[in-house]
């Protein structure tokens, strides 16, 4: 039964989100720093208070490329130059600056013509600088899904992935390959084979996983936007420690030829960026017949439910407090909300971890030896559950009552994990199922998230399936919000 959202009575602190200021740190002053171009508009307010470069956006980017005030090749250098700034140095495991700058020289030889969401003919990734997750193929280079034996095993691919040469049709210059736990099958970031993944300019905070390149890429300005995946919170989490906003999309868009799976059932593609406000200019590439164009939503998303405050006994207060400002933010944009108790979302997690173990283990069966201790244990797990199983497990049903709440109040709102970030080299063996409790209902329903970032961690915004442009226009309006001029006081 949904109630009216009643707020509760907060401090003015509460109900801000964070502007920090921009300064460089320890780590950062002694690297060299490229020259950069910051067009007008490209700046948005910065979550996290580790980001030692002015944030990138995609419009302030592509505004500058169809000005002629940039050119893709200069951003490709001013990438490259950004690169690998992390503590571990490792937020790429695949990277050839040759063949960056060669792929940003043919990108900027394409033809100019009318048209566009920016006038010049092109895409709107056209010139930019984007990572992609080292889970798809691109052709020339290896594919480790997190782990060594992979990366040798399948040697250099053949031809790209289809998501990569969507990538690469619409223009956008791919920057290298990203680091990600191992087989993508976990959400802090730790890997044993290639170094557990830091926020660049800060050694004592993982990044989350399992796209913890992909946000570190974000993070340091190496790419302006960065391609994961989210089974089980591989976007969302991520995006939320680190002060980032993303994007998973519905299940089934996209196309997974030259993609590693993990769990079939669940397996989508996302987006790790800075700026809400660029949010629809990404579900071209996962579904261009639908985003040919980024029109006004039909139908308009009025109305949202959060959930009740019972849910979030485990959550910090900084989380807690990062939840009423985001519902307040909601209702400043006219929405209406209701308050739900999502109580049988306890069995998400029941339901979700054996279909995804059991599709796992058939992926990588014979191969278990092969990989780190505590996923093998998974995987090992995966392999003595039955088909019969698997059916008699409630998927079906969960969903069918996700598809009712989804029907009665078009958007849900929660955080994206109860902590705003894990420490680095602290042990995280509970994280994992402590963190899916808030992942997995969504990703069962197989539904479209936007992650909002927040003072403290970050909030998900999920729509019915198949609503991704919608969710994504409503994302932007309240990137537009934010990043509106504060009214100029008036002196008595």
């Amino acid at each position: 039964m949904a109630a009216k959202y009643m707020p509760h009575r907060l401090h003015p602190q509460d109900i801000s989100y964070a502007v920090f200021s921009i300064k460089p740190n320890a780590i950062g002053a002694r690297l060299p720093r490229p020259p950069k171009i910051i067009p007008a508009g490209s700046v948005c307010t910065p979550y996290n208070p580790f980001m030692t470069i002015v944030p990138w956006t995609i419009r302030g980017l592509r505004h500058a490329l169809a000005t002629g005030a940039s050119r893709p090749t200069v951003l490709a250098d001013q990438a490259l130059a950004q690169s690998n700034r992390n503590p571990g140095h490792n937020t790429y495991l695949w990277q050839d600056a040759l063949w960056t700058r060669s792929e940003a020289a043919r990108v900027e030889a394409m033809p100019r013509a009318a048209g566009g969401p920016f006038g010049d003919g092109r895409s709107a990734l056209w010139g930019l600088p984007v990572s992609v997750k080292d889970c798809f193929d691109l052709a020339g280079a290896p594919t480790s899904c997190g782990v060594h034996f992979y990366r040798e095993l399948n040697g250099n691919a053949a031809r790209d992935s289809w998501l990569v040469a969507q990538l690469r049709a619409s223009g956008a210059v791919i920057t290298g390959k990203t680091h990600l736990h191992p087989l993508a099958y976990g959400i802090t970031g730790e890997n044993p084979e290639f170094g557990d993944c830091l926020q660049p300019g800060n050694p004592n905070a993982l990044t989350g996983g399992s796209s913890s390149g992909a946000v570190a890429s974000v993070l340091e300005g190496s790419a302006v936007a960065a391609i994961g995946t989210d089974t089980g919170g591989s976007v969302r989490v991520p995006a939320a420690l680190c002060g980032l906003a993303g994007y998973r999309s519905t299940i089934g868009r996209g196309d997974w030829r030259g993609g590693a799976h993990l769990a079939e059932s669940f397996d989508t593609m996302g987006w790790l960026f800075r700026d809400l406000e660029d949010a629809p200019f990404l579900a071209a590439p996962f579904a261009p017949a639908q985003a040919a164009s980024i029109s006004p939503p039909t139908p308009a998303l009025t109305r949202c439910a959060v959930v009740s405050e019972s849910f979030l006994h485990d959550c910090e207060p900084g989380i807690v407090a990062s939840f009423h400002a985001a519902i307040r933010e909601l209702e400043a944009l006219g929405l209406e909300l209701s308050s739900i108790d999502p109580g049988w979302w306890a069995e998400s997690t029941e339901i979700f971890a054996p279909i995804q173990a059991w599709e796992a283990a058939r992926l990588h069966a014979g191969l278990f030896d092969r990989i780190q201790p505590a996923i093998r244990e998974r995987l090992e797990w995966g392999a003595r559950i039955t088909a019969d199983e698997i059916a008699a497990l409630r998927h079906a049903a969960f969903n069918a009552r996700m598809n009712e709440l989804f029907a009665a109040h078009q958007l849900l709102l929660l955080p994206c994990a109860p902590v705003p970030r894990l420490v680095a080299g602290a042990d995280h063996s509970g994280t994992r199922s402590r963190l899916l409790r808030y992942t997995t209902p969504f990703s069962l329903a197989g539904v479209p998230v936007v992650t909002i970032p927040c003072a403290n961690g970050g909030m998900q915004l999920a729509a019915a399936r198949g609503c991704d442009e919608p969710l994504l226009q409503l994302a932007a309006r309240l990137g537009a919000r934010r990043n509106a001029p504060a009214p100029a006081s008036r002196t008595l």
